[in-house]
């Protein structure tokens, strides 16, 4: 299968130490030994949050705040590539020809952010479609996809299994409120909707559950399907 994962940040560095890493890492390790092809995205977490207050609090403009995101994803995509020993293309590719170039010579790309206003949860979806994916897979804090943000709502639904048109319009409702958790942006759905590729988004926290659902099909989130 070839496969690609987008990491949250606050998912592979809810603090800044390398256990989590090398937990990704091994199970990255494990895939490929099993004859999986990965192309994967790292977003930017807590740092990245961190970053972005303090260039508001110095009066920096959008675009340069998207600039300091971008640049902390980038870091903790080298995290990860420092933790593949050798498995990984050797920097960050910031095109996706680059990357998908890097996983038809058997390296496994590790993005961070692309453009400003754009987050690594468009950039995993453009990358699956550009590479022809068969399994996009979002691991993030979220357990699936919800009828609503289930921070605010706690009898939100949880879905099993939601199409491609219905994920746009879900996602579409909950990025009406303010401060919602949605499980990936408006963007990356459109694109997911335009590319109908079959995507996973499932927590985690636990990297096991990622080398699950790719190796066997095994779940406990939701599945986007055309």
């Amino acid at each position: 299968m070839r496969a690609v994962v987008s990491i949250g940040g606050s998912v592979l560095v809810p603090e800044l130490d390398g256990e989590r890493v090398a937990a990704y890492a091994d199970v990255v390790r494990s895939l490929l030994g099993a004859g999986h092809e990965l192309g994967l995205v790292v977003g930017g977490g807590r740092v990245a949050r961190d970053y972005i207050r303090a260039g508001r609090v110095l009066d920096a403009n959008e675009m340069a705040l998207d600039q300091l995101g971008i640049g902390v994803t980038r870091l903790n995509a080298r995290l990860l590539i420092a933790a593949l020993h050798g498995r990984a293309a050797p920097t960050p590719p910031e095109t996706y020809e680059k990357a998908a170039e890097a996983i038809s010579r058997g390296d496994v790309p590790v993005m961070g952010g692309m453009v400003p206003g754009q987050t690594t949860d468009a950039v995993a979806a453009a990358l699956a479609e550009t590479v022809g994916a068969d399994l996009l897979v979002y691991a993030t804090s979220v357990p699936g996809v919800y009828s609503d943000d289930p921070d605010e709502h706690p009898d939100a639904i949880h879905y099993d299994e939601v199409s491609t048109d219905d994920l746009v319009d879900i996602i579409a409702e909950i990025d009406m409120s303010a401060g919602s958790n949605a499980p990936v942006d408006l963007l990356a759905a459109k694109i997911i909707q335009r590319s109908g590729t079959r995507t996973l988004v499932l927590d985690g926290t636990n990297p096991e559950a990622v080398r699950w659902a790719i190796a066997d099909g095994e779940h406990e989130g939701t599945e986007v399907v055309p």
